[in-house]
């Protein structure tokens, strides 16, 4: 092995082992089901701010959001920051609280599928259900877009098999989920936070550094038709600019929808100790979700820069999304502490997607060991046999995401912005009327969860490939169909029982 190689992966090991330590030293602090998928309800103000964020982000921050503005420019890239930037405020704004106090009070539920059932009463558990199968369908792609990222990671960096490096680092991430729960993930998601900043930060100073400067950077960019405007693209085969209307615009304005329906990130809001640390966790939340776009897409334009400069090689296709790889490797070129420095680097890419994956296997295994096994099949589970069911669980869930994963060519940002869609059209309106609206009700409910998650599959196969006006992020249109069908259905059914409306009274009055 090169000085370069020895240094990063000593940087990387140690982070690795951190990251098992703090597994096994968190699940001496599991004693039931609660605390192992809501931390028993612990969490301080900033592990919740922080951990929310970095579960949300995920490899998608430094490898998606940069590879799309290294090819394309800043519109694309920029208005999705921008979108969510405003979700993640208004998020914390409205629904943290509200949520935290709302799923305490309806039966201390534990996780979504969970509150939804309390929230209306559902004694025929249909909501529990199909909150359960949406999750499973949705965080499993999800979860493989980590794997992937991390196969990405270490094929591109060690030249080592694609499939070995994706495997290696799965079976990490389920490690220490697996024996410390949501406490585990929470707590390391926070020190993966710290990491990823410190990634964001040190690859756009030395990428600019080698660029020439930022105003090399600048004028580089300028260069490049349509590259530095936010109502023009770039298309990279044709080498010219193309128009960015309106549409495209606000589809890409409407990621920020996609956060009110997110169960890693809700279940942040539900977990927190004091609801009157929300405050503060939102500002924390919300200023560091804003510097790490504006850097993430910075990251990109600079990239691109230093390949024009003859510091990196072109990439194309779903190379761009190695970008941080290729500068990381470049710096550790630099002597001993350089690659000391770029492993930390890498181990903040590893850390953006193992904050998100971790989070996304307890939601997912809660929804099968929790709501389907004990809730919808009522399984009389021990205390023991529960959790072992949950880790369980929480390992079959990984290998179907390591088989799905298993191509190199997956795109991280295409898995990302489906699953985030399904997520946020199936759940996100479900949960801003159950938290706003007293008269919905479940059949609302119902009719749009499956309407907005049918959507989203209907819009991306059958109507956005017709092009044109119709080419719109599918979140948009199935978020909206969802609104509409519970506000419908639950208009055309019989109101809620006095006893819903009366605990909806009751959660008004505590906020």
């Amino acid at each position: 092995m090169t000085t370069a190689q020895i240094g990063i992966t000593i940087a990387i090991v140690v982070y690795l082992v951190a990251m098992l330590v703090i597994g096994a030293v968190c699940s001496k602090r599991n004693k039931n089901t609660d605390d192992f998928y809501l931390g028993g309800r612990k969490l301080g103000p900033f592990v919740t701010a922080m951990s929310a964020e970095a579960s949300d982000m995920s490899s998608w921050l430094l490898m998606g959001l940069p590879g799309l503005a290294y090819l394309t420019g800043i519109a694309d890239a920029g208005w999705t920051a921008i979108g969510l930037a405003i979700g993640t405020y208004v998020n914390w704004l409205i629904v943290a609280k509200r949520i935290r106090t709302y799923s305490h009070v309806a039966g201390n539920s534990i996780t979504i599928p969970d509150f939804f059932h309390n929230r209306y009463r559902d004694k025929s558990c249909s909501l529990m259900c199909i909150a359960a199968v949406v999750i499973i369908i949705f965080f499993i792609p999800y979860t493989a877009s980590g794997f992937a990222a991390c196969g990405k990671l270490f094929a591109s960096l060690f030249n080592v098999d694609y499939q070995v490096a994706m495997v290696i680092s799965a079976v990490v991430i389920v490690g220490y989920t697996a024996t410390g729960g949501f406490l585990a993930a929470s707590t390391t998601d926070f020190i993966q936070s710290i990491i990823m900043s410190i990634a964001l930060l040190a690859v756009l100073g030395f990428g600019v550094s080698v660029a020439g400067g930022f105003g090399a950077v600048i004028q580089n960019a300028q260069e490049i038709p349509g590259y530095l405007s936010m109502t023009l693209t770039h298309n990279v085969e044709e080498n010219a600019a193309q128009p960015y209307g309106t549409l495209n615009i606000f589809s890409m304005l409407a990621w920020g929808l996609g956060y009110f329906g997110m169960p890693h990130i809700l279940l942040r809001f539900m977990a927190i100790e004091d609801k009157n640390k929300l405050k503060l966790s939102r500002r924390v939340a919300s200023s560091w979700v804003v510097i790490s776009l504006f850097v993430g897409v910075m990251i990109g334009v600079v990239g691109l820069a230093m390949t024009n400069a003859g510091a990196l090689e072109t990439l194309v296709g779903s190379d761009s999304e190695t970008i941080i790889v290729r500068i990381a490797d470049l710096l550790s070129q630099n002597g001993f502490l350089c690659a000391l420095l770029a492993g930390v680097i890498l181990a903040g890419i590893l850390a953006s997607t193992m904050s998100t994956a971790d989070s996304q296997l307890l939601a997912a295994s809660s929804s099968v060991s929790q709501n389907l096994l004990q809730g919808v099949f009522k399984l009389k589970l021990s205390t023991k046999a529960s959790m072992i069911a949950a880790r369980i669980t929480l390992i079959v869930i990984s290998i179907i995401a390591a088989f799905l994963a298993a191509d190199p060519n997956s795109s991280v940002f295409n898995i990302v912005s489906f699953a985030w869609a399904g997520f946020g059209a199936a759940f996100g309106p479900v949960v801003l009327m159950a938290l706003f609206w007293k008269r919905s009700n479940r059949y609302g409910a119902l009719a749009g969860m499956i309407s907005g998650g049918a959507m989203v599959f209907i819009w991306k196969y059958l109507v956005r490939p017709l092009g044109g006006v119709w080419n719109i992020y599918e979140l948009l249109p199935a978020f909206l169909v969802a609104c509409a069908a519970i506000v419908i259905v639950s208009l055309l059914t019989p109101a809620p029982e006095k006893e819903i409306t009366d605990e909806f009274e009751k959660v008004s009055s505590m906020q």
